[in-house]
């Protein structure tokens, strides 16, 4: 009788252990998400004085389209950037208007450096690319990301292994460093 009861439970903790989604797994599910931040962007070009600078945004993940409303500090809009698999535009609060076939390279274009805006949708849920690897914290939640020469720390603000990070700060070398502060997440699968 003890066997037959031991084996039992046995087989309700494997059946309940199977049934609990992995937090990766469950990140990997995410299609689609908006997040409200505030950020800080730190620039050192060679030979060239440090360029910083902060403020809000925006963004919108859906159906591989990124929409990213830039503000300043007190929520004044500067640009927005708008992006699917094949165009990138770039709409200032002045209403300049810059396109391209490529995010990346319009950003390039505008800022002298090449942001990795068509990856960040990916990274930010923890997802390197093929080259790309992920360490994760005791709970399995993305740690540091690093890809194509870019490190990805992340930061969070519980302890539940479903968590989306509250903070991340992506950098190249000492030259570019990226700080985002979540305030909200909306996801959708």
């Amino acid at each position: 009788m003890k066997t037959s009861t031991a084996t039992i439970a046995l087989c309700v903790l494997v059946a309940a252990c199977a049934g609990t989604p992995k937090p990766q797994a469950a990140r990997d599910a995410l299609d689609a998400f908006e997040l409200e931040a505030r950020f800080a962007l730190r620039i050192q070009p060679p030979d060239r004085p440090l360029e910083t600078s902060g403020g809000r945004l925006t963004w919108e993940h859906r159906d591989g389209r990124d929409r990213i409303f830039i503000a300043n500090p007190l929520g004044i809009g500067l640009a927005e950037i708008d992006s699917t698999p094949g165009t990138a535009r770039l709409v200032t609060a002045d209403g300049q208007t810059r396109e391209s076939d490529d995010a990346d390279a319009l950003m390039q274009e505008v800022t002298g450096e090449r942001l990795p805006v068509r990856q960040l949708p990916s990274w930010l849920l923890g997802r390197p690319g093929p080259q790309g690897k992920l360490a994760h914290d005791p709970l399995g939640r993305p740690l540091t990301l690093t890809d194509q020469g870019w490190t990805l720390d992340f930061t969070y603000a519980d302890s539940t292994p479903e968590a989306l990070p509250d903070s991340m700060t992506l950098r190249r070398s000492e030259h570019i460093e990226l700080r985002l502060r979540i305030e909200e997440w909306k996801t959708s699968p």
